[in-house]
């Protein structure tokens, strides 16, 4: 199979991350803890940001998986994983280093639990003790060493199975002609959700965080077998798209309803079923529908495309800034909310636009790949 460009997995992925900003502001104002929480709590908002947070995380691993199938049409597992170490790498410590202080400085500021400038934290606390007891943290950035690590782990696993697809990716393209064969992928989610969540919480600590690391390493490793399936995978998700809606619509209402129950062993086991049917769902249909609607280039997701890294690196930093200064001012939720939203998406786009994006010695610190100025690499996912 070629590798040829797919357009509406750039606009996903542009999508996804754009949504995770409008979710990180909400979390300032839901019930749910986080790094800072204004004054007045609405918990109302809370049941579209469950909506959201049921595949958002799903499919951006899943993006990612099928980022690395393009990637081997011309990288060996050595150079993907050194590439890998480069682009996710860098960022990371980058991150850790300059992004991630200026929230931790403001949480403490908030907390009162320190007293002085941003400048006598540096000197001082900030690179002492893990967070949350100390105060060295990943925060959002915390996707960036999960998926180095499932980049690594099976660098040589996907190279092998790039060029000899064999038996795995053959009963996958069988089980993806059958209308409801997709739904065997869930079963190793299910197994995860009902019997491993309820003992590892999530904790994006990485180390011990058992069940993510399963979870979200078969989601990855999915995107991968389900880009070597190549036509079946893409054929079956824009035929079911409407099919898949309707399946998505139900499920996520038989959880509104399932919530308001007690919390029971029936309950549990009846709702881990729910969620992965709901999650996988909404994958498939948000494939399905980008399929027959985004592939297509543009020089807005040309631009989008090289900014939705640094974006997501920035993004939070200015969120928590701007919200240390709404916390307490009660303008209600939509004056909040807006100021939020319009803060960290201007503020985010003024770096990267007038301070990143030109000066090219900044480029690997926000993971961007050097190229041509014009060029757009053909058969690649920014994603890779």
């Amino acid at each position: 199979m070629n590798a040829t460009r797919r357009y509406d997995l750039d606009w996903l992925r542009v999508g996804v991350f754009a949504l995770l900003i409008f979710y990180h502001v909400g979390m300032f104002f839901v019930p749910w803890g986080w790094h800072l929480k204004n004054d007045v709590i609405y918990p109302e908002l809370r049941w579209p940001m469950l909506f959201v947070n049921q595949w958002r995380l799903p499919i951006l691993f899943v993006i990612s998986g099928m980022g690395t199938y393009f990637a081997y049409s011309y990288r060996t597992p050595g150079r993907y994983a050194l590439e890998r170490l480069g682009r996710l790498g860098i960022p990371l410590v980058f991150g850790m280093l300059v992004i991630v202080p200026p929230q931790v400085y403001t949480e403490r500021l908030a907390a009162g639990a320190f007293q002085g400038s941003y400048w006598e934290f540096l000197a001082g606390p900030a690179f002492s003790g893990v967070y949350p007891e100390g105060n060295i943290s990943w925060h959002h950035l915390w996707f960036l060493p999960y998926l180095l690590l499932f980049s690594l782990v099976l660098a040589r696993p996907f190279r092998r199975l790039r060029d000899r697809p064999g038996r795995l990716v053959g009963w996958v393209r069988r089980r993806l002609r059958s209308p409801w064969g997709w739904l065997v992928f869930i079963l190793p989610l299910y197994i995860y959700e009902a019997l491993m969540e309820p003992f590892f919480n999530v904790t994006h600590a990485l180390i011990g965080d058992w069940f993510a690391l399963a979870n979200f390493g078969t989601l990855f490793f999915y995107g991968f077998v389900l880009t070597a399936a190549g036509k079946d995978f893409w054929d079956f998700a824009i035929r079911y798209r409407g099919r898949n809606l309707l399946i998505g619509i139900l499920s996520f209402a038989a959880l509104l309803v399932l919530w308001q129950f007690p919390d029971t062993a029936l309950r549990h086991f009846t709702e881990a079923g729910l969620k992965v049917l709901n999650l996988w769902t909404w994958i498939f249909i948000l494939f399905g529908y980008a399929a027959v609607y985004l592939n297509r280039p543009s020089n807005l997701l040309r631009y989008c495309n090289r900014a939705v890294y640094p974006f997501y690196i920035l993004h939070q930093t200015l969120t928590v800034g701007i919200a240390y200064f709404l916390m307490h001012t009660n303008l209600g939720l939509p004056a909040e909310f807006g100021i939020l939203s319009l803060g960290t998406f201007g503020g985010s786009l003024l770096i990267y636009h007038f301070l990143i994006r030109p000066l090219r010695v900044l480029h690997p610190l926000f993971g961007l790949k050097a190229r041509k100025p014009g060029k757009e690499p053909a058969g690649r996912l920014v994603s890779e």
